[in-house]
């Protein structure tokens, strides 16, 4: 890919006495100086997450000049995120992160316009909020919305430089359906469907090294000063993928896929983009005629209740909610067993009296047969991690091997917001 033309007019007016002091640094590169300054100056960038990656490119964004920064995202700093997520510090625990990230940007840059976006992007409102700037970066840590960005980007035109961690490694790539010179590449050439649910884990299950994200994170922000100036090559048509550990960068071409159709629409309906990843959104109980269910369904806790409205035994349900839980536990004819399958490390920050402590890693590993034969086949087992993706993986083990298992939907976070609200999180 050759050198992009610059993606933003200077602005009208000239830089000031304070702005010239504040950029020299700037001023003085090829490629940027006092032009390259007044479009940053004019410049309209939003970034999706203000999290780990979010961070640093905010703060290096709002470092630079650029004019005008969007801040998306609808949580709350917690004490976990203060590992990585420098934007934020300990007395913001508990504040939205729009704010703590408006805040410190603030002392960053007072030159800075802020805008905050404080909700979930969805295909309801992401077109609308994409209209009002120039360039976006992808720092979110779903694959849901890492789609409805992409296809939202091409849909605008606009585009979208993504990044990723995930423990010791990273990538960053610049993704832009229409550019001025040369053959453009969106998220769906390099990554044309979601990799199966609970095949990838999270960062919260998988550990990032925190550091690391200020490596991702500056160099998603470098991209976007590269597009907004026209200064250098950009990572259009390449993804670099950085290890850590070694301390190796690697390049690869990325190309458009001549098979794919072009994106001119969001996907149709409510949570879309999370049934296209194979998340299931939570939805509120609701009163339904068990004729309304034509198809299979997954879950088969619902399939059972459905099936006791028509009359007919339903299969074992899979699943129960932290309330659930909570009665059955305080139940003393209910003898239940509860399977904490986090690491040690988490259950001494939170955890439940009376579980039993087995490591999820156990039912993939050697020792896989000998931790399902120590379940009881005479009684329920509830098995609980952190949000409920490896809970559901072990559950599904153990049913296969004739264990009533039963996943606890949310896992201890759950409990946490709907048992026991005294109790920390991470």
């Amino acid at each position: 890919m050759t050198s992009l033309p610059p993606l933003v007019a200077p602005s009208p007016e000239p830089l000031t006495p304070e702005e010239l002091a504040r950029y020299s640094r700037h001023l003085a590169l090829p490629g940027i100086g006092i032009d390259g300054q007044r479009r940053l100056r004019a410049a309209r960038v939003l970034v999706v997450g203000a999290g780990g990656l979010g961070s640093p490119a905010l703060l290096y964004l709002a470092a630079a000049g650029v004019g005008t920064v969007g801040i998306v995202d609808d949580d709350r700093v917690e004490a976990s995120n203060l590992q990585r997520q420098v934007i934020h510090g300990g007395s913001d625990v508990g504040r939205p992160k729009v704010d703590s990230a408006r805040d410190a940007i603030a002392e960053v840059n007072p030159h800075v316009r802020v805008r905050v976006h404080e909700h979930r992007l969805d295909e309801s409102n992401v077109l609308d909020v994409l209209a009002g700037y120039d360039v976006v970066l992808d720092g979110t840590d779903n694959f849901a919305t890492r789609y409805l960005v992409g296809d939202a980007a091409e849909i605008a035109g606009i585009p979208c430089v993504w990044g990723s961690i995930f423990r010791f490694q990273g990538q960053v790539a610049v993704f832009w359906a229409r550019p001025p010179v040369g053959e453009g590449v969106v998220y769906r050439d390099v990554f044309p469907e979601p990799p199966p649910p609970g095949t990838v884990p999270d960062c919260a299950t998988g550990g990032v090294l925190g550091a690391m994200c200020g490596t991702i994170g500056s160099v998603m922000a470098t991209e976007a000063v590269k597009l907004v100036t026209g200064a250098g090559r950009t990572l259009l048509g390449r993804l670099a993928v950085y290890d850590s550990l070694d301390l190796t960068w690697r390049h690869l071409t990325v190309r458009a896929d001549p098979a794919r159709v072009p994106v001119t629409a969001l996907l149709a309906g409510d949570h879309a983009y999370e049934s296209f990843c194979g998340v299931t959104p939570a939805v509120d109980a609701e009163p339904v005629a068990a004729a309304a269910f034509t198809g299979p369904t997954t879950d088969g806790r619902l399939a059972a209740d459905l099936a006791q409205v028509a009359g007919e035994p339903g299969p074992t349900p899979t699943s129960l909610t932290a309330r659930e839980l909570a009665d059955r536990l305080a139940d003393p004819g209910d003898d239940v067993l509860l399977l904490d399958v986090r690491e040690d490390w988490e259950t001494r920050i939170v955890g439940i009296d009376g579980a039993r402590v087995v490591p999820s890693g156990v039912f993939a590993g050697p020792g896989a047969d000998a931790a399902l034969a120590n379940l009881p086949r005479d009684r329920t087992v509830a098995v609980l991690c952190k949000v409920g993706g490896r809970s559901d993986r072990v559950a599904a083990l153990a049913r296969a091997a004739g264990i009533d298992a039963r996943n606890v939907e949310g896992g201890i976070l759950a409990w946490a917001r709907d048992v026991d609200p005294a109790l920390p999180t991470y």
